[in-house]
């Protein structure tokens, strides 16, 4: 690729800032929304922030779980209705499809159960933590 010349290089830095200049200067004047508190231990930036980052934290935990979750939960479906047109085609026995529905769905009531009891203890767990702290003066 040959080098660019300056006036080249001059002119897309022109129509750069000819373009994005306005949005820049609308960015700086316009007013963004406020953060959502998070659902758990929600204080504020100027008095309780560690417990505001703990909050945000929690959250972030959850989701994270419940993704792994919703993983979990499509590939247990992926496997079944590959067994199922496998057993279909004659290439599987139709007592593995109805072995791999009974053991993925104790899978989905195994990471169910590991869900909810982990987000409460950590719920317990947070208040515990929240309340054992010394309040700020």
């Amino acid at each position: 690729m040959p080098a660019r010349s300056t006036w080249q290089r001059t002119r897309d830095a022109t129509l750069s800032l000819f373009l994005l200049g306005p949005a820049g200067a609308m960015a700086q004047q316009g007013s963004l929304p406020s953060p959502e508190d998070p659902d758990h231990g929600a204080g504020t930036a100027d008095e309780d922030w560690l417990a505001t980052m703990e909050g945000y934290l929690f959250d972030g935990a959850v989701v994270l779980a419940t993704v792994v979750s919703i993983a979990g939960f499509v590939w247990v479906a992926w496997a079944g209705l590959t067994k199922f047109n496998e057993a279909r085609n004659g290439r599987a026995e139709w007592g593995e499809v109805g072995l791999l529905g009974i053991a993925g769905g104790a899978l989905l009531l195994v990471v169910t159960f590991l869900l909810t009891t982990a987000t409460e203890d950590v719920i317990d767990a947070g208040m515990t933590f929240h309340n054992a702290m010394p309040a700020v003066a």
